[in-house]
């Protein structure tokens, strides 16, 4: 078993040497050399030399600016007569390419502003009819300035599928991933931003905008690899320019977000890296154009330098011992920054080539841009959901104890409401007791003194059951008060109807008693009175009714009890008696009765009228019933 093991393990071991043998019979690259380019006499006939590709000529010739020829070398192989392709990975800045003496593509401008072909991988086919049995030559002019890294970058030649599937390699690498890092930066920038100025006044909110200023500020940067023209720029050294000073904003903005997330309170440090970012600004900005090359690449080392060390800075802020209290997004934003660190370290011990470089921090930003949106999005969120899961259950407690308190209250409410209406009910009792069972009593006891011969049998019964009668009307006065509402008008008005209609029959008065059959929804809906206005309702009908009583001489009687609209209640007492001068008797004020049902009315809302004429008189309450 173990043998057959490892058997297979190195037969895994063996394959990628099989899979990646050189096809003897497929196109190969036999030199490739470089020589300055004299002026615009062609293409220099000395001053070869032997380069590998990609390469930055300002290593071999560090002033040099203009122009330099490529002169890449192949031969078909065994191949025969199978198609060709060439693939270039970029030129810096600006080229032209040639297969032997045929032209096979030329950037739009060749003279500043130049066009920016640096990061953008091309692949041809090579023309057939121009390629030569034996020995071909690929010629390549690059045109740049010495401060913005000249040169070309890979070239590989051979069949059409293997160069378009590299090419679609380079491609995502050097253009899809740049425009995915820009649309990112352009979202994060624009939304922590937003973030910023509406809550910049919160604990921590500067972090939010230093943030979006630092996306901002990168996708200014990216622009290096993205624009294929110097516009808006008049020439390559001015973008070249644009993009340092871009690259120290950035740095400045990742540090400062840096110590506001993680509450790192700095401020010496901080007016240090306003003057280094200044300094590097105005150097960038002011560098002679024959010293461009060196000043750029101070300015670019320094920020890189600055950048590295607020990385290394924040790993012993988020890991120290004593900071086992620190929030877990300090420490992930320190993982994000220690991968910066090791990226760094790999370039430097690699010695990779400028272009590398750059495209390895580029990508690497993007990938950490999004890192970051990732963690302070989900952790604000996270935290603002826990935030109003708390604050939910502390207002549904809140809400819970005000329902309580207010359910409490308002039962307190009512109680007073209906112990002050029994109260109120007891001074008119007594009231009631004084004026007219005391009156009859008065009155009784003055016939009989004043009375020369005994009264007769039916004169004192007759007496005696007015007595009855005024006693019978103050005992239902006091006891017919209820706190519940009754289930339909019927009902609320049955005691009256049997009591009244009794005292009615016995006067030989006919009465017509027209009630609603039901309430016109509950009371929460407003469809029906309260049980206070209920009890109210019920004295001052008992009040018309006893006056009609009393002092109408009235043949018929009428009690009419409606409700025209569900949020209204309408009682109408009618009598076809005597009838009195209404306004007389309110500018009098010694009508009892009147006053009473006014007040009645009066504390339950409602509209009290009295009309009154010799054959009519009319009684009319309307009620708004609560919405």
């Amino acid at each position: 078993m173990r043998l057959w093991l490892l058997l297979a393990w190195m037969l895994l071991a063996a394959r990628p040497a099989w899979a990646d043998a050189p096809d003897a019979c497929a196109p190969r690259i036999l030199a490739v050399q470089a020589a300055k380019a004299e002026g615009e006499a062609g293409r220099p006939a000395q001053g070869w030399e032997s380069v590998t590709l990609p390469e930055v000529w300002t290593r071999r010739w560090p002033n040099h600016g203009g122009a330099v020829w490529y002169r890449i070398d192949w031969e078909r192989g065994c191949a025969g007569d199978a198609p060709v392709a060439l693939g270039i990975d970029g030129v810096s800045v600006a080229g032209e390419v040639f297969s032997n003496g045929d032209l096979l593509w030329r950037d739009a401008s060749l003279a500043e502003p130049l066009s920016r072909s640096w990061n953008v991988p091309r692949w041809w086919l090579l023309p057939a009819s121009g390629l030569h049995p034996g020995v071909n030559t690929v010629w390549v002019r690059a045109v740049g300035p010495s401060a913005l890294s000249p040169g070309l970058g890979a070239v590989r030649i051979g069949d059409a599928d293997m160069v378009a599937g590299q090419h679609a390699q380079s491609l995502w690498r050097q253009r899809t991933v740049y425009f995915i890092n820009a649309v990112l930066c352009a979202m994060a920038g624009a939304l922590f931003l937003l973030v910023w100025a509406l809550r910049r006044n919160a604990r921590g909110g500067g972090a939010y905008g230093w943030f979006g200023l630092m996306a901002l500020a990168w996708l200014a940067y990216l622009t290096t690899f993205l624009a294929e023209t110097q516009w808006p720029w008049p020439d390559s050294l001015a973008r070249g320019r644009f993009s340092l000073v871009a690259l120290v904003c950035y740095v400045l903005c990742a540090c400062l977000f840096t110590f506001r997330f993680g509450g790192q309170r700095l401020p010496r440090v901080e007016r240090v890296l306003w003057a280094l970012a200044a300094l590097g600004a105005g150097a960038a900005v002011l560098a002679p154009r024959a010293a461009a090359g060196p000043w750029f690449g101070a300015v670019w080392q320094g920020a890189m330098a600055v950048f590295l060390a607020n990385c290394v800075q924040f790993q012993w802020h988020a890991w120290r011992p004593r900071a086992s209290g620190r929030r877990v997004s300090h420490r992930l934003l320190a993982l994000c920054w220690l991968v910066f660190v090791l990226v760094a370290l790999n370039d430097l011990f690699s010695v990779l080539d400028g272009w590398e470089v750059a495209r390895n921090w580029a990508a690497l930003s993007g990938l950490l841009v999004i890192a970051l949106v990732m963690l302070l999005l989900g952790g604000q969120l996270a935290q603002q959901m826990r935030k109003v899961e708390r604050f939910s259950r502390a207002l549904e407690e809140g809400v819970a104890r005000a329902r309580a308190e207010l359910a409490q209250a308002s039962a307190r409410e009512h109680t007073r409401a209906l112990e002050n209406a029994k109260l109120q009910e007891r001074m008119q009792l007594a009231h009631d007791l004084h004026d007219g069972l005391g009156a009859s009593l008065v009155r009784g006891m003055a016939l009989l003194e004043q009375a020369r011969e005994p009264l007769s049998n039916e004169r004192t019964l007759s007496l005696l059951k007015t007595l009855r009668d005024d006693l019978r009307q103050v005992i239902d006065h006091g006891s017919s008060a209820g706190a519940a509402v009754p289930e339909t008008p019927v009902q609320w008005a049955a005691p009256l109807r049997h009591r009244f209609t009794r005292i009615l029959d016995e006067m030989e008065v006919p009465s017509e008693w027209r009630i609603a059959t039901q309430w016109q929804g509950t009371l929460e809906e407003g469809g029906r009175p309260s049980a206070l206005q209920c009890l109210l309702l019920t004295r001052l009908v008992e009040e018309a009714l006893s006056n009609i009583i009393k002092h109408s001489q009235a043949r018929r009687v009428c009690v009419e009890c409606a409700q025209p609209l569900p949020g209204m209640f309408a009682v109408r007492v009618e009598d076809d008696g005597v009838g009195f001068d209404v306004q007389a008797v309110q500018r009098a004020g010694q009508s009892v009765g009147m006053r009473s049902m006014a007040a009645r009315a009066e504390r339950m809302g409602a509209a009290f009228t009295v009309e009154s004429c010799p054959g009519a008189t009319v009684v009319s309450v309307v009620l708004l019933l609560k919405q």
